[in-house]
């Protein structure tokens, strides 16, 4: 069974009141993984706090003229082991074609960090009937070889579900409704790959629908965003991770 993984995205938000204390639902946890993505201006602060922990995003290019970014290099150096690529908040907000999110995963497994790649439609694509056209077309930009090619020091790529009409919304996928794109997106990876792959599901989740969420065969954890800012609430949905993992 795959180790199942509740990321944190605080996203522009400083971190949560006592999110470095010792019993921090936000540190490392043995049966899971926990990872955080703070803002860049708080990742040194969680590497000192011994978290696991990832940017919010990294340029493909490994330095130059790109004032304000930051490259996937630098956020290794800085003790980052993930980063996400291809929120759908940066794609809306920047423009981040399926084109430059493969560059980003590349790099990222360059530079030795985990690469977690978010797709998901619009409520304007779903209501088309299109959802799946538009998974296959973000997921067939990545080169296949990069879910395969693997190393005992390398983890493969980590996919996220997100539901974008379900982000910030309040509104989620029903468990059958996450179920079967996290179903459809494991048969669009390499056979070879489809049982080492994780696939979170990242649209509004919270303790109230995260145990029927994980008992779905296919959802492997959590990309959390609001709720993570909410430490206790983020604490139950750490404990039914590792409950399910136990």
């Amino acid at each position: 069974m795959k180790k199942p993984l509740v990321a944190a995205n605080w996203k522009m938000n400083p971190p949560p009141a006592g999110w470095d204390a010792a019993d921090s639902p936000y540190r490392p946890h043995a049966a899971i993984e926990v990872v955080v993505f703070p803002s860049p201006v708080d990742i040194p602060a969680c590497v000192r706090a011994k978290m696991v922990t990832g940017g919010q995003y990294g340029h493909p290019q490994p330095h130059g003229a790109h004032t304000g970014d930051v490259s996937m290099a630098m956020l290794k150096e800085a003790g980052c082991s993930f980063v996400l690529c291809g929120h759908s908040e940066r794609r809306r907000d920047h423009g981040e074609s399926d084109a430059f999110v493969a560059e980003q995963v590349v790099a990222a497994l360059e530079a030795g960090l985990t690469p977690v790649l978010c797709v998901g439609e619009t409520a304007e694509q779903r209501e088309a009937g299109k959802e799946k056209d538009v998974l296959k077309k973000q997921l067939r930009a990545i080169p296949e070889g990069l879910f395969s090619s693997l190393t005992a020091d390398r983890c493969p790529p980590i996919l996220a579900y997100e539901p974008v009409w379900a982000i910030g919304t309040g509104k989620t996928a029903t468990p059958r409704q996450a179920q079967e794109m996290h179903a459809y997106i494991r048969s669009l990876l390499p056979t070879d790959a489809r049982g080492a792959v994780r696939i979170l599901y990242g649209g509004s989740t919270n303790a109230m629908n995260a145990r029927a969420l994980l008992a779905e065969p296919d959802i492997d954890g959590f990309l959390v965003g609001g709720t993570s800012l909410k430490p206790a609430e983020f604490a139950d949905m750490v404990r039914i991770a590792d409950a399910r993992n136990a």
